[in-house]
């Protein structure tokens, strides 16, 4: 009996977590394949990543992921930023408003992003915008601020207060306490916002396909017009990379954080 409440758990552990990550193994691995276009060995290489920003779709390839990039930096940054502001004014309301006002954040959250990027269309259309790299930003932000003071606002409720009103007693001003004392201590709650929201933009595809011009292409409709033509060895090497990316991010911050809490569990 022991050994089986022990061997259950494990089991069911193990299945979870090679149903997330077996299709992602696979992807890694054929990345490497050496017959193109195809589910069948042909030993390791590495030209699917030497050839992956050259040929005749190379170009198209390299603009799109700059393009993604810069809009998904842009979109988490601004985001963060609106989160930040806003998490703090909302703390000042009242507990009733306080509820109110986060019940009205989680709506985008919940939202199909069929929903979201069918909106922002129609409400470019009628300000009459033409669409282009402005929308597409501007519709990636509004996508990433819910997310981010999700984010933010655990780290402005577990703030104490006193420490602003020690420093403001002191002879700060609130400019001074807000960059001295506040942003530090909600630091990892804007680290996170950043990671969680550069993530949701890169990822998207949706919001991006009904709000930017047929001329710009990010990296996911790239992706999706590429996988149209069946398996591509280019685009396994590329989403390969993207999951490199991401998990060196997520290694980074773990690490950042295991350092803070080993240096505050010294000076305690």
């Amino acid at each position: 009996m022991r050994f089986l409440r022990r061997f259950v758990p494990n089991l069911y552990i193990v299945l979870v977590l090679a149903f997330i990550y077996l299709p992602i193994l696979i992807l890694i691995v054929y990345s490497f394949n050496a017959l193109p276009k195809s589910f069948i060995w042909g030993g390791f290489t590495l030209d699917n990543y030497k050839n992956l920003f050259s040929g005749s779709d190379g170009s198209g390839i390299l603009d799109s992921l700059l393009m993604t990039l810069k809009v998904a930096a842009i979109a988490s940054v601004t985001s963060t930023l609106f989160a930040v502001l806003s998490a703090l004014g909302i703390a000042y309301l009242s507990r009733k408003m306080q509820g109110i006002v986060m019940g009205l954040t989680y709506v985008p959250n919940v939202m199909p992003d069929l929903v979201t990027g069918i909106s922002f269309m129609l409400l470019f259309s009628f300000l009459g915008v033409q669409k282009s790299e402005f929308t597409l930003i501007m519709a990636h932000i509004a996508l990433c601020v819910p997310f981010a003071i999700l984010s933010i606002t655990p780290k402005i409720r577990q703030l104490d207060k006193s420490l602003s009103e020690a420093a403001m007693d002191l002879g700060a001003t609130r400019g001074q306490t807000l960059r001295l004392v506040i942003i530090p201590e909600i630091m990892p709650g804007i680290l996170s916002s950043l990671m969680l929201t550069f993530t949701l933009s890169v990822d998207d595809y949706l919001i991006s396909n009904f709000n930017v011009d047929s001329s710009i292409q990010t990296l996911p409709m790239m992706i999706y017009s590429m996988a149209k033509l069946g398996v591509n060895p280019k685009m396994n090497a590329l989403t390969t990379l993207l999951f490199c990316a991401v998990l060196i991010l997520m290694i980074l911050s773990n690490l950042s954080s295991i350092k803070k809490n080993k240096k505050q569990g010294v000076k305690l």
